[in-house]
């Protein structure tokens, strides 16, 4: 002990010789850590606080380990894989397509410094220093498992089992947005679903700008009321789930609300019959073009007219029928002439455009137009005819565009233009004169606009006004000492309604009423077109 005693006399503060407790006292201060020493025992006696670089002989574990500044280290040991992986889903407020799981796991008997979660399928990752980590980034509505990886100085673990299945969740997508129409002090706005974000829907939300007015509803359209008339609104929508709400769609077009809605019209009445034996072309169809505004709410009658009948072996032929849209009438054509009928018999009768005039009788005149009396006209007079000492040719019947044209020794006079108007979004005549027949020869021809042709012989191609234009019947013909041809049919009226597809679409349309309605032909327009019948519509 003496030697060891004068070794212990340079750690001691004594100058005597030290006692054998100094000894022991004075190697147990030497042997510390900062002296390069190791320490030893279980995990839980690891020095507190430790220093980087410190080491620690793990007897628990059984391997020795180094303070690297932030957790202890397993000196030469490659950590062990994590195990008993739990993924949670997080979806509360959650953007869509980028959905969050939290992954719990418990750290190997060789613990990393750093863990890393990754994600199948997509490969999203996270790291962290311990459990759980959360990855982010998952698209919506779609199932993951997660593996976990440990690392250390020495190198990375093999991967974990993976964990359990879960469907990340999110907000919604944004709806796309689609049509905003206006109405009185409110707007209708249409929109169509994005994806769920894998939590159902539960409602939807439409907000104008400027005001922030809101309505919501659980399916599209949603009515936003509170709107002030006269100012013009955009629209946005959101979607709700139990995650939250999603990103607004883009901004819908711009409406104005308004207490009337403006609409642009065209309404044409059915055409005459044409008179046979060599008669007078049918008189079109009175037709009206202009706009009218109505409030919204309001009720009005639709009729569309129906062509008159073309003269046949009966002596039967007649006026076409009025077409009428609210408080617009438009008069049907006057039918052509013939040897028995007509107010004076031979005269093409008067009506919205005039029919022609008859060879046989005299005054051989054409009927006047406009019976309605409208300021612009809704028709013109039909053409005159030659005497049976001059010719057997008849006149042509008015248009609602021009008047029908005189015959001459050689021809029956051609049916009177139409109109040419572009409501649909596609420049149409509507309202021709029908053509006049004649008894051996040339026939004239139908007016633009859906007049029929003349006829010159018995079975010699008269024809009929087209339907839903309201244009005169042609002309029945005659070949000397052969009975004559039936007068050609008047073409039924139409009545043809155009307004900005920002404004609200009809409300209700009578079961009587034939119609279609189009928004594609006519760029920002909603255009109804009705072909047949009557019946009361509201606005």
């Amino acid at each position: 002990m003496s030697r060891i005693r004068d070794i212990a006399n340079l750690f001691s503060a004594n100058t005597d010789a030290a006692t054998d407790a100094e000894v022991t006292a004075a190697i147990s201060a030497h042997n510390t850590s900062a002296n390069g020493h190791v320490k030893r025992g279980n995990t839980a006696s690891r020095p507190n606080p430790a220093s980087n670089g410190d080491v620690y002989m793990n007897t628990q574990l059984g391997y020795p380990e180094f303070y690297e500044g932030t957790t202890w280290v397993p000196i030469g040991a490659v950590p062990t894989a994590p195990s008993a992986l739990v993924a949670t889903n997080v979806g509360t407020g959650r953007a869509y397509n980028n959905g969050s799981a939290s992954i719990a796991f418990t750290a190997g008997t060789v613990p990393g410094s750093t863990y890393t979660v990754t994600s199948s399928p997509g490969s999203y990752y996270n790291t962290g220093s311990s459990s759980p980590i959360v990855v982010t980034g998952l698209q919506s509505n779609t199932s993951y498992t997660f593996t976990a990886t440990a690392t250390n100085v020495y190198g990375t673990s093999d991967a974990s089992s993976a964990s359990s299945a879960i469907t990340a969740t999110t907000v919604p997508q944004a709806p796309t947005i689609g049509t905003a129409t206006g109405g009185n002090a409110q707007a209708s706005v249409t929109f169509t679903a994005g994806a769920t974000g894998g939590s159902s829907i539960t409602s939807y939300t439409a907000t104008s700008s400027p005001g922030g007015f809101t309505a919501s509803g659980a399916s599209s359209p949603i009515t936003v009321t509170g709107l002030t008339n006269g100012t013009a609104y955009t629209f946005t929508v959101t979607a709700t789930n139990a995650n939250g709400t999603s990103a607004a769609s883009s901004a819908s077009n711009s409406v104005t609300p308004s207490a009337s809605t403006t609409i642009q019209y065209l309404v044409a009445a059915g055409g005459g019959g044409g008179g046979h034996q060599a008669g007078g072309g049918g008189g079109a169809g009175g037709a009206r073009t202009g706009s009218l505004a109505l409030s919204q709410g309001a009720s009005f009658t639709i009729t569309v007219g129906a062509g008159g009948q073309g003269e046949d072996n009966t002596g039967v032929v007649s006026n076409g029928s009025t077409s009428t849209f609210s408080t617009i009438n438009a008069t049907g054509g006057g039918h052509g002439g013939s040897e028995s009928r007509g107010n004076p018999v031979g005269q093409g009768q008067a009506g919205g455009s005039g029919g022609g005039g008859f060879w046989q009788v005299s005054p051989f005149s054409g009927g006047s137009g406009n019976a309605g009396g409208y300021t612009p006209v809704e028709g013109y007079a039909g053409g005159n005819s030659q005497s049976q000492s001059t010719a057997r040719t008849c006149g042509g019947g008015g248009g609602a565009g021009a008047a029908g044209n005189n015959s001459n020794s050689g021809s029956g006079g051609n049916g009177g233009t139409g109109i040419q108007s572009s409501i649909t979004g596609i420049a149409t005549y509507y309202a021709g004169g029908g053509g006049g027949g004649t008894q051996g020869q040339t026939p004239g021809n139908g007016g633009s606009g859906g007049g029929g042709n003349g006829s010159s012989s018995n079975g010699g191609g008269v024809q009929n006004g087209t339907a839903n234009t309201g244009g005169g019947g042609g002309g029945g013909g005659n070949t000397s000492g052969v009975a004559g041809t039936y007068g050609g049919k008047g073409g039924s009226g139409v009545v043809i309604l155009a307004y900005p597809i920002s404004d609200s679409a009809l409300a209700s349309i009578g079961a009587g009423l034939t119609y279609t309605v189009d928004t594609s032909t006519r760029s920002g327009y909603r255009v109804y077109k009705f072909t047949a019948g009557t019946g009361l519509v509201t606005l």
